[in-house]
């Protein structure tokens, strides 16, 4: 925040600064104020720090008229603001003797604070992290998304089902938003169509009688750390719908019609609505569909204001499309340029695929995401007759280069039977198409998109997924900063390549000593937040502080979103593998052990929702047996989120990545957990199978489980695994003996389980759990030798430094945007800091 200035006198004016918001804002004195209420005037005192960077950040995009990066995605997990921007400014000092004066403890003023709720899982996570490394590294970005009301959900457990209420984040207004009315744009749904031709004879469609929507902008600082106060804040902008009267249908209200009537206003309550039904499946599309026009026409009018015209804006626009949702910038950029522009049709094309470009997140084919033609064609009738366009000009581009290859066509058309495939429109209206590992693009490449491949093998790269090192270790693992710190230095935190230095401690017995005290630490913080949970919500939990372990235990730590591919199920039967051993044998382990399960189950998602329900159940049990629960733990972490992460990642032993080969893209919580010093269990997936090569087969020794290319290649056969190994068989009959299920419910559920992996078990539990059982015997082994442990704990922290958002970032920049970066000038901070300074005076 300054070298110049001594900490009393930065001090003394943010001081003044809280007093006069207090004052002048809520009407309070600090000695009345409350923690809300300070906490609200101290962002406001904090955030005048940043805004004139955050002034001479966009002063320095305009000026210099560089080529400027629009991140488009519907969901990011940014978790509490205040920490991460105090970390970023590198003001932790000053905070510290600010609240000191102010008798304010900062773990009280920080617990005020919400999760902003607007993401799910690791697509969200990984957006805010690149956002983060944008902004550090002083790329000219901005990102994009929507502002949800009440977030994907705040889960609750009761009794093992999972519960879904809203998130309130929004229940008090959030200090770090600005709201910008002047950009709201106008977005159009449904309406009749009208045929006319622009000047160069390409028709072009009107609309009349048709729906309008008034997407509101809210602005959200993202700060690049920086250790002086030359800091970069680029800017995340959420649309809402929320909170405009325009978006309510008075004229339906009045008609009884209320769901159509608030149809519109809604558009952002929700992260991913339930699409069990077609509301869910019509508000889905009009979400992705609001995103993707408010941001476009936002970006065209930045643009303008810039350059005056279009004629540069396929060389100075960079759009990403994160994942298929936003998708149809394809459709609707080619409609802007073409119809509002006037711009001919072949050369819209040639601009749109100039500027756009799509990571794809998912090999899975139910995740490649499509739309109902005749759903587009009703809400968006503009889009689709562009859409229909582009799809009949690429499929006779391929009759003319694969002549009489109909199957090939049917195989690449963007419109198959009756839905459109919006991975295909993607990858047709962008420049390059990238995975997120090595083995990910691959796949892509000769499985999933082999024929687009083939055409276009130009288009297709890879940028290997990463984290930021600045949030998941110097914010979430202060002690562990501090040990890496005293060893190597302090550039590790922007060039993470440096991390590799630590391999030099890993086999001194001080640094192993003091690395297994700070993961004690660790793991007691977490056991206290565990048994907060659990006594602020006694019936929901499956265990209770009496029965937890101690920190000597083996903290084995399985946390991301439910899927079946992730195998939270093999982790669970392996635990009654264990339970059953112990209960024949109480003394055959010598390694207690903590398994602490989080995450989140999507709402129609009735097998992931089955396996919450088994987790709880089976900790009921084991938990409260007391046979075993000296040995063996079994813990279900309810609302698993940021804030969350925070504590358990830093406490984990053991990290669990044990997804089904060739079903995991890439993964970020695999390189977060092993940079906080968890050793991995995991399977060759994603970018598992890189983090092994980077770390190396001496100090990764807990890899199992069958190839990517054994599992497309070979039959599984469950049934036959179940009859010739008894141990597997007696595991999963207690899904369906009564072992665990204390009522109908409960059974129903596990029934349901059972039966999918006795007869389908399309994700190779069964195939892979032998493996696994045997390398979680490994894992023991070497727990009880601590010092051991260490050490290869160590040298895999040692092994992370490619895993950092700043090394994709600069990946992207190259293979992808041809960024260049843009740092604020700092004689331009300086005079806006003046300027504010003497207008506050």
């Amino acid at each position: 925040m300054g070298e110049e200035e001594n900490l009393d006198g930065i001090a003394s004016r943010i001081i003044s600064k809280i007093k006069h918001y207090l004052i002048v804002s809520l009407g309070r004195s600090v000695e009345d104020a409350y923690d809300e209420e300070f906490y609200r005037s101290f962002v406001w005192a904090l955030r005048e720090v940043i805004m004139a960077n955050w002034a001479a950040t966009n002063h320095a995009f305009n000026d210099q008229k560089v080529r400027k990066l629009h991140y488009l995605s519907m969901e990011y997990m940014p978790g509490r603001q205040l920490l991460n921007n105090i970390t970023n400014i590198s003001a932790q000092d000053i905070v510290h003797l600010v609240l000191k004066k102010m008798n304010r403890p900062l773990e009280r003023i920080v617990n005020i604070e919400h999760d902003i709720g607007i993401g799910n899982g690791g697509l969200g996570r990984l957006a805010s992290c690149l956002l983060d490394s944008l902004a550090t590294q002083q790329y000219p970005a901005m990102g994009y998304g929507l502002r949800y009301q009440y977030g994907i959900f705040e889960q609750k457990i009761s009794h093992g089902q999972q519960i879904e209420t809203p998130d309130n984040w929004l229940i008090m207004d959030n200090p770090w938003e600005v709201r910008r009315d002047f950009h709201a744009m106008p977005v159009q749904f449904r309406g009749q169509l009208s045929e006319n031709t622009n000047d160069h004879g390409d028709q072009v469609y009107g609309l009349s009688n048709h729906e309008e929507v008034r997407a509101i902008p809210y602005d959200y600082p993202i700060i690049g750390y920086q250790p002086s106060s030359d800091f970069t804040v680029l800017t995340l902008r959420l649309w809402s719908t929320k909170e405009s009267p325009r978006n309510f249908s008075l004229q339906c209200y009045n008609a009884g019609e209320l769901g159509h009537a608030a149809e519109n206003t809604s558009l952002t309550d929700v992260l991913y609505p339930n699409d069990n039904h077609e509301m869910g499946k019509r508000v889905r599309l009009k979400q992705e569909f609001l995103l993707v026009s408010a941001s476009l026409q936002d970006i065209i009018a930045q643009h303008q204001q810039v350059f005056g015209s279009m004629d540069a804006f396929a060389d100075k626009v960079r759009i990403q499309i994160n994942d298929t949702h936003p998708a149809l910038v394809v459709a609707e950029l080619m409609r802007l340029l073409t119809n509002e522009y006037n711009i001919p049709w072949g050369r819209a094309l040639e601009m749109t695929r100039c500027s756009c470009s799509y990571t794809n997140h998912t090999l899975l084919k139910e995740a490649l995401e499509e739309w109902n033609i005749s759903r587009v064609q009703d809400q968006l009738p503009r889009q689709h007759k562009i859409i229909e366009r582009i799809n009949d000009e690429f499929c006779n581009q391929i009759r003319q280069k694969y002549q009489g290859d109909e199957e090939r066509i049917n195989r690449m058309s963007i419109l198959h039977g009756d839905q459109i495939r919006m991975a295909h429109l993607a990858i047709v209206g962008s420049h390059k198409v990238n995975g997120v590992a090595k083995l990910h693009s691959e796949l892509l490449k000769h499985e999933v998109f082999k024929d687009f491949y083939e055409l276009w093998p130009d288009k297709f790269t890879n940028v290997t997924n990463g984290v930021t090192q600045r949030r998941w270790l110097m914010l979430a693992n202060p002690k562990l900063t501090e040990f890496i710190d005293k060893r190597i230095g302090i550039e590790w935190r922007c060039d993470f390549t440096q991390i590799s230095k630590l391999a030099e401690f890993a086999n001194d017995s001080k640094s192993q000593e003091e690395f297994l005290q700070i993961k004690s630490e660790n793991k007691q913080k977490l056991l206290h937040v565990l048994c907060q949970q659990m006594e602020q919500h006694p019936s929901n939990s499956s265990a209770n502080c009496d029965v937890i372990l101690p920190p000597t235990a083996l903290f084995d730590i399985q946390i991301k979103r439910f899927h079946e591919y992730k195998r939270q199920i093999m982790n669970v039967l392996h635990a009654i593998m264990v339970y059953q051993e112990l209960k024949a044998n109480k003394d055959c382990r010598q390694v207690p052990r903590l398994i602490l399960i989080g995450g989140k189950a999507a709402p129609g998602y009735t097998i992931a929702k089955a396996t919450i329900r088994l987790i709880y159940a089976v900790g009921r049990k084991i938990n409260h047996d007391n046979d075993t629960n000296h040995k063996l733990k079994i813990c279900f972490f309810e609302n698993y989120n940021v804030s969350a992460a925070e504590v358990i990642i830093p406490a984990a032993d053991l990290s669990e990545q044990i997804s089904t080969a060739g079903m995991e893209a890439s993964g970020t919580g695999n390189m977060k957990l092993s940079m906080n010093g968890a050793l991995t269990i995991g399977t060759e997936d994603g970018a598992n199978i890189e983090m092994h090569e980077a770390v190396t087969d001496k100090w990764w020794p807990f890899s199992f489980g069958s190839t990517a290319e054994e599992n497309f290649s070979t039959r599984h056969d469950p049934a036959g695994i179940l009859q010739s190994d008894p141990k597997i068989k007696a595991a999963l009959c207690t899904l369906i003996d009564g072992t665990f299920a204390t009522n109908s419910e409960e059974q129903k559920s596990f029934e349901i389980l059972h039966q999918d992996l006795a007869t389908v078990d399309r994700y190779r539990v069964l195939k892979d759990i032998t493996p696994y059982y045997e390398a979680q015997k490994k894992v023991e082994e070497l727990f009880t030798q601590p010092k051991k442990w260490a050490e290869y704990a160590i040298h895999n922290m040692a092994g992370m430094g490619t895993f950092s958002t700043d090394e994709s970032i600069k990946n992207y920049a190259t293979k992808l945007w041809d960024l260049t970066p843009c740092p604020p000038d700092p004689k331009e901070i300086a005079r806006i800091r003046t300027e504010s300074q003497s207008i506050s005076a």
